[in-house]
């Protein structure tokens, strides 16, 4: 950051001092992705102080909405698409709301893949995947989850590969595919506890306890071993 501030600094000192203004806009343009980059990374940390308090700041979305405006006008086609993404995110997330969630989630998903950005389309698959799920469109919903756990392992995010195998196993649950569902839960704890992914490890247990208390529902041999 400070090579766009004091870029901007000598820029004014030029135009002040000698007359030469012909590097004011491009000084305005990197200071417009400083302001941009800023705001989305600040957006995200009120983001993950919700899963701690969860109590909705109205400065997230303000922060996303505003990175979004500053890169759709820079042509920033990745920092628009991991913008969007948030946005639709916070309604997801946040609000409960799928309805404003989606659109977001799928324009984030178009521009994440033309710009070749494997880790905002991973995001947005994992979300979709996440609403269709809410819907009940179980099928659709693993397809995309394991699309996106598939693209996190491509990527090196080991840690968001187990995160998204806690939905396929209440999938699996919900679709009856048991063994398919205890198989996930054994993958994805020791995927989560390989990487100190702690959270997620608690979410892996809770889902595989779901699952065996399911199948005690449907007559079938509870297995008390951790995952």
């Amino acid at each position: 950051m400070d090579g766009p501030i004091e870029r901007a600094k000598l820029s004014y000192e030029r135009a002040v001092f000698a007359g030469e203004v012909g590097g004011l806009a491009a000084a305005e343009r990197e200071l417009d992705k400083v302001e941009a980059d800023l705001a989305l990374a600040r957006g995200r940390i009120l983001h993950a102080r919700f899963f701690d308090d969860r109590r909705e700041d109205p400065r997230e979305l303000e922060l996303f909405e505003r990175a979004t405006r500053l890169y759709r006008t820079l042509g920033e086609a990745a920092g628009e698409a991991e913008s969007v993404f948030w946005e639709g995110c916070f309604h997801q997330v946040v609000r409960g709301d799928h309805d404003r969630a989606v659109p977001l989630l799928e324009q984030a998903y178009e521009l994440a893949t033309a710009a070749g950005d494997p880790y905002t389309r991973s995001e947005a698959l994992r979300h979709l995947g996440i609403a269709d799920h809410a819907a009940g469109r179980l099928d659709s919903a693993r397809e995309r989850l394991e699309a996106a756990a598939q693209q996190r392992r491509e990527i090196g995010l080991p840690a968001g590969a187990a995160a998204d195998q806690v939905g396929l196993i209440y999938i699996a649950a919900a679709q009856g595919r048991w063994d398919d569902a205890v198989a996930l839960a054994t993958e994805a704890y020791a995927t989560a506890e390989a990487c100190g992914a702690h959270r997620v490890m608690r979410q892996v247990a809770e889902a595989r306890d779901h699952v065996m208390a399911q199948k005690v529902d449907h007559g079938e041999t509870r297995d008390q071993r951790a995952p």
